[in-house]
């Protein structure tokens, strides 16, 4: 047996003891950090966090329940106003716009009246006509009084369109443009069912600028005939005889093509329609129902309704 020296055996038991020590420190570290957890678990104090839980809970309920109220506000105030515009009437033509349309009405049928009589005269009912009316002396002057009404409401609308801010932004709204040109394609493929929606019209559509530009041609192609047969000795002295036979021809079938036009297509639009059946007020009023404008015509009721944050549409920028 070899004997150790004190220090040699000093430095075993040493690492002896350091071994067993680290495994000690490892077992009292574990130890401890299960009895801080125990101390800690049992520190909480689980009513409180449950209490907190419910207090949270409660917040954003309270707040849910707030956002949800504001939803329903604002729904119940866009449906009052909805409601509101069922009964709601918008002027939409003035006095000036609606004399001019009543003096263009009264002389139009006075004129188809008592012209289209002419052309049929051998009927029997043209013949119950000028009976009923007094004869043909009578019929003449009737039928020039109202062509005398007729070039009076044209030259009055020439003034009013030329020298008055509301004339030339009307006749500017009136003007036709590219866009009509898509609004007729776009309308024509909601008539067949390849869009959802028709085409949003602002304050005229293609259908209104063409009643209004056939009228003006309506008026230049009668007036002018007219005021040749009206006056046959004037004419003769500066045209020649067949001049005389076209004008004639011309005032005959324009006529009928205006009665045509005018009973089938007008009448139809602004009256005998399904939203307007029997009839419409807005020749007499000017003013039209809410809904069906934001219907016909979505643009121009928005500028209307919030004028401040609807943008100016081009007719008014190209006269102000």
């Amino acid at each position: 047996m070899t004997s150790r020296s004190p220090n040699e055996a000093r430095e075993e038991g040493r690492s002896a003891s350091s071994g067993l020590g680290w495994s000690d420190l490892l077992r009292e570290v574990g130890e401890g950090l299960r009895q801080e957890r125990a101390e800690l678990e049992g520190q909480v104090d689980w009513r409180v966090l449950a209490e907190t839980e419910r207090e949270i809970a409660a917040e954003v309920a309270v707040d849910a329940r707030r956002r949800l109220r504001e939803r329903v506000a604002q729904r119940v105030e866009a449906a009052r106003g909805d409601r509101a515009a069922v009964g709601e009437e918008i002027l939409r033509f003035s006095i000036w716009f609606r004399l001019q349309h009543i003096g263009l009405m009264l002389s139009t049928l006075a004129l188809i009246v008592t012209g289209l009589p002419l052309r049929y005269a051998e009927q029997a009912w043209a013949r119950a006509f000028f009976t009923w009316i007094g004869g043909v002396p009578i019929q003449a002057i009737t039928h020039r009084a109202a062509a005398g009404l007729l070039i009076s409401v044209g030259v009055f609308h020439m003034v009013y369109i030329t020298l008055t801010r509301e004339g030339r932004r009307e006749l500017m709204a009136l003007v036709p443009r590219a866009r009509d040109v898509g609004h007729l394609l776009h309308n024509l493929a909601y008539f067949v069912g390849l869009t959802r929606h028709g085409p949003r019209f602002d304050r005229f559509s293609y259908v209104e600028k063409f009643d209004y530009w056939a009228v003006y041609w309506g008026i230049v192609v009668m007036v002018g005939s007219g005021l040749m047969l009206w006056a046959p000795e004037i004419t003769m002295q500066h045209l020649p005889k067949y001049a005389m036979d076209i004008a004639q021809t011309i005032h005959s079938d324009e006529a009928l093509l205006a009665a045509v036009a005018i009973i089938v297509w007008h009448f139809y639009n602004v009256h005998f329609g399904p939203e307007h059946f029997p009839w419409s007020r807005t020749w007499l009023t000017g003013r039209v129902p809410a809904e069906r404008m934001r219907t016909h015509h979505p643009l121009e009721y928005e500028r209307l309704r919030r004028p401040e944050e609807a943008p100016m549409h081009e007719e008014e920028r190209e006269t102000v």
